[in-house]
């Protein structure tokens, strides 16, 4: 296992004051924690990955996905079996989807 941390610029959000969870961990796939952190343009994301070496693959798949998205404030934990970069980019734009359908209910 390695574990990799990432603090990324991303617009400021206010999409969450609780806890969600996407996902699932298993073969091919990526479970999803987010929970909200000070008000800021700073996205904090841990990885915990099966797959080692791969670091600036990571960094490049969450660096597209905080300029893609307002995640600013937002802690993202994310438990990796061997996601593919599309089986990442996919479940967390799940989990920015999740957060803003939950906003409005």
């Amino acid at each position: 296992m390695e574990q990799l941390n990432f603090s990324l610029h991303s617009k400021s959000t206010s999409l969450t004051k609780h806890e969600m969870i996407c996902g699932v961990v298993g073969s091919g796939n990526l479970e999803v924690f987010v929970s909200a952190i000070e008000q800021t343009e700073k996205c904090d994301i841990i990885v915990n990955t099966s797959a080692t070496g791969f670091k600036e693959v990571w960094a490049a798949v969450l660096s597209e996905f905080c300029n893609r998205h307002a995640v600013g404030g937002l802690k993202f934990q994310l438990n990796d079996m061997g996601a593919t970069p599309a089986v990442v980019s996919l479940r967390l734009s799940q989990a920015v989807t999740l957060l803003k359908d939950n906003e409005h209910a």
